[in-house]
């Protein structure tokens, strides 16, 4: 079970608080004796400042509840799950690559910050050219060449709709996934988005690079002063983690282990940015992309004890 704060003394004593003999807040007095002075201090409350106040902290207290009860208890996989509809959730992934196809591309001021950045995992012996490949996973120094979506549109059996944004330009082809993720989330005050190691990955990846290229980030994307309860991304990675913070299971290895057919039957991750440049095969890539999403659906609709996908139920409307 995760451990959670304990509610601050000043709340507690600011919750404790008896407003009910305090309705009028413009010139209301709180009397504080003292045991062994035996005067009292009158303190002046202007406005509805503590009205204001009580009602904030009530407010964090309750969604703090919320939270500690939905997802810290010994229970949060089950009761997280059961507030969720498959139909509300949009499931995606992502695939970058390096911004240029050599290190030797870059600009000089990039060149120095990329030996800088992979100082830390490369070994002596490796120059920041020999480790360049490994860029794309970056997003300062990296780029995204394709996002794929999915829906379940129908139940009973369920049935599965894929699209996917993708090309050479990357601000146009986030601008798309942009617009549809903002008239998806708009319409339904409910909408989760769901990706494997989307937390740690495609999320701010995509983020980050939107606002990298002068776009507004999506409110369902962007977290900055949210609570923990407000947040509406999903990740299988994380599910599967059940609190151990200290592992990492892949979707290849996840699929595999619960019987999912694989989307690694072709490509994998490592190999995107070669067929990319030296192949200028986008198809290819794009498919293997919307394979990961329907294995990421097939796997939350396993978390969730539900029917699988059928193959005959599965329909892209991507244009290539």
């Amino acid at each position: 079970m995760s451990k959670v704060p304990k509610v601050p003394k000043v709340i507690n004593d600011l919750l404790n608080f008896n407003f009910s003999n305090h309705s009028t807040f413009r010139l209301s007095t709180i009397t504080l004796g003292t045991s062994n002075s035996g005067y009292s201090k009158l303190f002046l409350i202007f406005d509805n400042y503590f009205a204001k106040l009580y009602k904030y902290v009530d407010s964090w207290y309750s969604g703090w509840y919320r939270f500690r009860k939905n997802y810290c208890s010994k229970k949060n996989h089950r009761n997280m799950l059961n507030n969720i509809r498959v139909e509300d959730v949009m499931f995606l992934d992502i695939e970058t690559v390096p911004e240029s196809s050599s290190y030797e591309l870059l600009n000089p001021v990039m060149q120095i910050l990329w030996d800088k950045k992979s100082k830390q995992f490369r070994s002596p012996e490796q120059t920041a050219g020999d480790v360049y490949e490994r860029a794309g996973i970056y997003s300062e120094f990296g780029k995204i060449i394709c996002i794929s979506v999915g829906l379940i549109r129908e139940k009973n059996p369920f049935s599965f709709r894929l699209k996917s944004f993708f090309g050479k330009d990357e601000k146009s082809l986030i601008s798309g996934f942009s617009l549809m993720l903002s008239k998806f989330s708009g319409t339904n005050k409910e909408a989760i988005l769901c990706a494997h190691n989307g937390k740690e990955f495609d999320f701010p990846y995509i983020a980050r690079r939107m606002i990298i290229n002068g776009l507004i980030i999506p409110e369902i994307l962007d977290n900055a002063g949210k609570k923990p309860w407000e947040v509406k991304l999903l990740d299988t990675m994380d599910l599967w983690k059940f609190g151990d913070y200290k592992n990492y299971t892949s979707l290849d290895l996840l699929t595999s282990i619960l019987g999912i057919p694989t989307p690694k039957d072709d490509i994998d991750g490592s190999m995107v940015a070669g067929i990319f440049y030296n192949e200028d095969n986008l198809e290819r890539i794009v498919r293997y992309c919307e394979k990961d999403v329907l294995a990421i659906a097939r796997v939350l609709l396993r978390f969730m004890n539900l029917p699988g996908i059928n193959e005959d139920k599965i329909e892209s409307v991507t244009f290539l």
